[in-house]
């Protein structure tokens, strides 16, 4: 069994798209796949209680289906910092308290588990706490998602030296075009994606384009063609 912390250059990067890609990938080649997402907020009112878009995704992209407490049993409705959002909901999520929701589901025999993080990487957990700590706790190696826009390359060099920095391994990244114009000048965009490769020296795991699948299966899919597994979770 492999588990992936996946994180991003910011809010926005293309953490879900990318995990819920790689599980789709996963899936394809006869692997059984999961997909977690601790903490979010941002989510909306159901009959079946507080339902989190990204963390809908990953569930359905996780072989066999969890139920949604296992993937997200931390949610919260105002579309904000998740420490501001669960600071309103009258609750202070912990490190401790997110192993333990979290500890059955990383029992569970699968081949590839990936725990997608909430915005960057020093996003707040609580005021002493952060949700990187999680991938610290549990030593996990760390997927790298970078929003591919202008001002990339700081933001991934300077969250692959802070994941580094923590201890923990840099397993690859994978570019997610967030700003079409950033790709018009094709020779510039081959070297701004060069210049990536080199200073982040971990593997490239794939450079996904802007996709027009609409719903969040088909992207899934269609970022799946764009994407490889780490070395070690190749069929």
């Amino acid at each position: 069994m492999a588990v992936y912390f996946v994180t991003g250059t910011d809010t926005d990067a293309g953490k879900t798209l990318v995990s819920s890609g790689l599980l789709a990938l996963a899936h394809r080649q006869g692997l059984t796949t999961l997909g977690l997402k601790p903490v979010a907020s941002g989510c909306e009112a159901t009959a079946e209680g507080l339902r989190n878009l990204d963390a809908l995704t990953l569930q359905a992209q996780s072989v066999p289906a969890p139920p949604y407490a296992t993937v997200n049993p931390f949610a919260y409705a105002p579309a904000i910092a998740p420490h501001l959002a669960a600071r309103r909901a009258g609750e202070v999520p912990t490190l401790d308290a997110l192993i333990e929701r979290s500890a059955g589901a990383l029992a569970e025999d699968r081949d590839l588990t990936l725990i997608e993080g909430a915005g960057g990487w020093r996003v707040p957990l609580n005021d002493d706490e952060d949700l990187a700590g999680l991938a610290r706790r549990l030593a996990l190696p760390v997927i790298l998602v970078v929003g591919l826009k202008l001002g990339c390359l700081s933001h991934a060099r300077l969250t692959a030296e802070t994941v580094r920095g923590d201890g923990l391994r840099l397993a690859g990244w994978v570019g997610n075009l967030i700003d079409p114009g950033f790709a018009e000048d094709a020779a510039l965009y081959r070297d701004n994606l060069a210049t990536l490769e080199r200073c982040l020296d971990a593997p490239c795991l794939g450079v996904v384009p802007r996709l027009d699948a609409e719903t969040p299966a088909d992207r899934a899919e269609a970022a799946a063609k764009h994407l490889r597994l780490p070395a070690s979770d190749r069929a």
